[in-house]
């Protein structure tokens, strides 16, 4: 445990926690990181807005958190269900729905949005995102180790990486374009990456 989180520490704590992050999460999905304020957190969990500094060690904190939980809610399902199919052809399925899914409506492209806006902009946001980005990549090429035996691991490592760039090159061009249809892309990273 941190000296960030003493109050996380109990049931009612983590709940609390929870609960901030939430909201966070849908003040980022409303109005952008403008809109993720201690007032405004304070005023929906209806707390003082110093007890930020007891969840999260401030403002930013608070900030790391939302970022994270944003990456979790709309990436981390389809790669966690890539790295769970039991074979190629069962990965590309997942791929298939999971991503749709992940792309389905316009919260999630907004948080998508905000969240690479502030990487680019935030230097400890930029590093988070790069750490987790290396994250999916580590577990997607670990996963292709076994799927792909036969391949060397200049391959596994440069398939990981385009993985995580067709997500993050599908949720712009949705962010850009919301009526592009993502099915044309998906058949196309099922052409490729099943090719033995």
């Amino acid at each position: 445990m941190t000296h960030e989180e003493p109050r996380a520490s109990t049931p009612r704590g983590r709940a609390r926690r929870e609960q901030l992050v939430a909201i966070g999460l849908d003040l980022l999905a409303e109005g952008g990181w403008a809109a993720l304020t201690a007032r405004a957190v304070a005023d929906r969990a209806r707390i003082r807005p110093g007890l930020l500094h007891h969840y999260f060690n401030g403002l930013p904190g608070l900030h790391v958190a939302v970022a994270q939980r944003a990456s979790e809610t709309i990436v981390d399902p389809v790669v966690d269900a890539l790295v769970a199919a039991p074979d190629t052809a069962a990965a590309l399925r997942a791929l298939r729905e999971r991503v749709l899914d992940m792309l389905a409506g316009e919260r999630n492209l907004r948080l998508a949005a905000e969240l690479l806006v502030r990487a680019l902009r935030d230097p400890r946001m930029g590093a988070e995102r790069r750490d987790w980005s290396r994250d999916v990549r580590a577990r997607v090429a670990a996963r292709l180790e076994h799927l792909r035996p036969g391949w060397p691991a200049e391959r596994r490592e440069g398939t990981a990486m385009l993985f995580t760039a067709v997500l993050d090159g599908l949720m712009l061009q949705l962010i850009l374009d919301p009526d592009l249809p993502a099915d044309p892309a998906l058949h196309a990273t099922e052409a490729w990456a099943g090719e033995p």
